[in-house]
This record gives C-alpha cells, structure tokens and sequence, in this order.
C-alpha cells in the first residue's frame, strides 16, 4: 500500500445495486462499512470507503445513443455517473438476488459506463434466501467483460440466516428484519477488502487518471457519501 499512501488514499466504491422500496441493501451496505472501517488500512488513513446508491442516481434505463465503450456521453446523468464512478479506485458490489440474477438497476448502471470500470479491482457483497450464490457468477462475468479484476472470494448473507427475524412476520416480505450477521462473515468481509485493496494497492487518488473519451469529463454533485475513517 506505500503508492497509494504516497498518493493519496485509494477510494473504494460501495455500491448499493438495487432500487426496489424497502431494500434491505442499505442496511447490508452500512453494515459492509462499519466492517470496513476496522480494517487497518482504512484505519490509517491509507483507504477510504464511499457509499453509492444507484437508488439516489435516478439513472433511466440506458438512452445514451452511443455505446459506453467510445465514451461520448450526451446526457447530464451519464456525465455525473461517470463522475462518481470514476473518482473510485475500486469498488464493492452489494447486491441481492432476483431470479437467479441481479438487479436490472445494476446491470443498467454498470452498461452506462465503460473506461471508468477497466482495470479497476472489485469484490461482491450478495444476500438472498440462499445467500445469493447465482446473483454473484452473474455479476461476475459482467464486471469481467467490461475490463475489472474480481477478487476471488465473496461474501453471501442469508435471508433468514443472517437477519433478525424475532418479533416479525417472516412470510411478510416487507418485513423490516436487522441485519445481523452469522459467524465468520465479518471476517470473510474483512479478507475480501484485504484483497481488494492489495489488488488497488497502487490506485491512489495521485494516480488516477480521468476516462480517456471523446465526450468529456463531468461536472456537478459526485452522488457518494464519505464514509470516515472513524466508521460510522
């Protein structure tokens, strides 16, 4: 990590993939960050995590009428989404299962872009009835095509497993249940940033170059919430 620490820290993208009201996404992804604040790097200062909520991005089924790969972007929220994405060095996908798949929010936003994911490492953070096993080998070839490093491991949570269903309705799919995680998957969460951030090891935010297109940068509101070192 000394580039990155010479360069600045390396930013890591904590993406919330779905959209659909009452989510259980956010609670999954405050959860990933207060993990993630405990991780020694992070702790010195040498990474930092930022929540992104594709829910509060407002990106419409994809209309841009040039394909990502040429980068010539036409629209005001294709130029800020590429804004976000590309101030990260890496990212984390949290995302449930549907259908054996993921979000169409997801997919959607990861088609926009091009440059802005290539070369990037990322990890998957799923939940579902069953973990969310099929959403991550989907997800998998999807960010491998469009140019990331997926580090090997992941981390599944388990509907019932891993959420505290005292005191609700467990047929009631609008059930509010806390997330409370089972034995071993912070420390699983804890091994796959290790690994995320061995693989950015030397993407600071000295080192990070602007998307090379045709179209232009983006300007106005990044859409990310810091999350400080203290945790939170």
């Amino acid at each position: 990590m000394n580039s990155a620490q010479k360069n600045g820290p390396v930013v890591v993208g904590l993406v919330v993939g779905s959209s659909r009201p009452g989510r259980r996404g956010p609670a999954v992804a405050r959860w990933a960050a207060e993990v993630a604040a405990g991780h020694p790097v992070i702790r010195a200062g040498a990474a930092t995590v930022e929540l992104i909520d594709l829910a509060e991005q407002r990106l419409p089924m994809l209309d841009e009428p040039v394909p990502a790969r040429f980068g010539d972007y036409r629209h005001d929220h294709t130029r800020r989404w590429s804004a976000v994405v590309a101030a990260c060095d890496a990212f984390i996908f949290v995302t449930p299962e549907y259908n054996h798949s993921i979000p169409a929010v997801l997919k959607n936003g990861i088609d926009y872009l091009d440059a802005e994911w290539r070369g990037k490492p990322a990890g998957v953070l799923c939940y579902g009835v069953h973990g969310g096993g099929q959403a991550v080998e989907h997800l998998r070839s999807i960010l491998t095509e469009v140019g990331m490093t997926v580090v090997p491991g992941h981390v599944e949570l388990g509907l019932f497993a891993d959420f505290d269903w005292s005191g609700e309705e467990s047929s009631d799919p609008t059930a509010q249940a806390p997330i409370v995680p089972g034995e071993g998957r912070a420390a699983a969460l804890t091994a796959m940033l290790t690994d995320l951030l061995t693989a950015a090891g030397g993407r600071g935010s000295g080192d990070r170059p602007e998307p090379d297109r045709a179209g232009g940068g983006a300007g106005g509101a990044t859409g990310r919430d810091t999350v400080p070192v203290a945790g939170r």
